[in-house]
């Protein structure tokens, strides 16, 4: 069961993104054609896959493209269909799928590692073949095996059990097309891409206004007070910020909007784990280095783990007899140890005052 998918896939065979440099090309597939749906207004080419992303061209409503590989983006609602998808053009930038028509059918189009396209490979070693399973633990039924060095149609990555592999160790799982789970941690690939977590909504886009930031917040803020009883109005301050008003890469890409990492699991209620450059300081210098980060499955999972984090962190239990006085609970995490900041409770209460964010506050 080979799925060909290595190299761009092929798809028109003329007026392919001229003004980008793009050129037809043959695939190692099946071919199929591809055209712009944008009868209205021409379709942007993005410098990555979302809206917010630079302008670096655009293309006539059915112009032919190249496609050589895709990622997981900013959700569109296009002239096709709704998509969370984002081509990367032969030729350079990226479209939304959700404007594109393709002929016969949509093919398996390849992941976007850094540089090229990426196709995963089966390498359990010796073994006889690859185990698909059920569920993301090798104590799910057996579905079939893979043959070594065939090539995987991965659509997502789920958290199971931590595998040690002929590869690495991995407790990430890939979820194929045809169903069933393979441990990652027995699978090449060329080079890395990022992948979404299975059920994870898109990367969002930084939202126009304050307002807007905080329209959105809002909601899983109180969900994580009806849990944990920490004050809305303190999260949703704190998740200004600590996410940069939702424009950093972490809450952007897997909705993680207070920092919290990994510690080696994502420990219930993140959905993965994810590695980023971040900085880290000690008594001498900061430094840049690598981090993993918690993944969620939308925001609402970062709102209930950081209620969570601070309601199983002995440090910080003085604040909950503040539950209801913001400013005191603000003031109190502070004092425990939350930031290192001399001005860090003074922050949040000065933005819980401008934005008047109590009024989230449950009573």
């Amino acid at each position: 069961m080979s799925i060909r998918t290595v190299g761009p896939v092929a798809l028109a065979v003329a007026g392919t993104v001229a003004a980008l440099g793009g050129a037809p090309v043959e695939a190692l597939g099946a071919t199929v054609s591809s055209t712009v749906h944008s009868p209205d207004t021409p379709l942007n080419v993005r410098s990555g896959g979302s809206s917010a992303h630079r302008k670096v061209g655009a293309l006539a409503n059915g112009a032919a493209i190249t496609v050589s590989c895709q990622v997981f983006g900013e959700q569109v609602a296009g002239g096709v269909r709704n998509s969370p998808y984002w081509l990367r053009l032969t030729g350079g930038g990226y479209v939304s799928d959700a404007y594109v028509r393709w002929t016969p059918e949509r093919p398996h189009v390849a992941w976007c590692g850094p540089t090229a396209a990426t196709v995963p490979i089966a390498r359990p070693g010796d073994a006889p073949g690859l185990n698909v399973r059920s569920v993301s633990n090798t104590g799910g039924r057996e579905l079939r095996k893979i043959r070594n060095g065939e090539s995987l149609h991965v659509v997502c990555q789920d958290w199971g059990e931590s595998v040690a592999g002929t590869q690495r160790r991995s407790a990430a799982w890939n979820k194929l097309a045809e169903g069933g789970y393979v441990a990652d941690a027995n699978v090449v690939w060329p080079s890395s891409p990022t992948l979404p977590w299975c059920g994870q909504a898109p990367p969002t886009v930084p939202p126009a206004t304050p307002e807007a930031f905080i329209t959105r917040v809002a909601g899983p803020a109180q969900e994580g007070m009806r849990r944990y009883n920490v004050p809305a109005s303190v999260t949703i301050a704190q998740a200004i910020l600590e996410s940069g008003w939702g424009g950093s890469g972490l809450t952007r890409r897997d909705h993680n909007y207070f920092g919290i990492k990994c510690f080696g699991s994502p420990a219930g209620i993140a959905v993965g784990c994810r590695s980023y450059e971040t900085s880290e300081c000690n008594k001498k210098t900061c430094f840049r280095t690598r981090a993993s980060f918690r993944a969620y499955r939308n925001a609402s999972g970062s709102m209930v783990d950081h209620g969570r984090f601070l309601t199983v962190n002995p440090r910080y239990a003085p604040a909950f007899q503040w539950d209801y006085a913001p400013e005191r609970f603000a003031r109190a995490i502070h004092k425990a140890g939350y930031a290192t900041s001399p001005t860090y409770a003074d922050n949040l209460i000065n933005i819980m005052r401008r934005y008047d964010l109590t009024r989230f506050d449950l009573k």
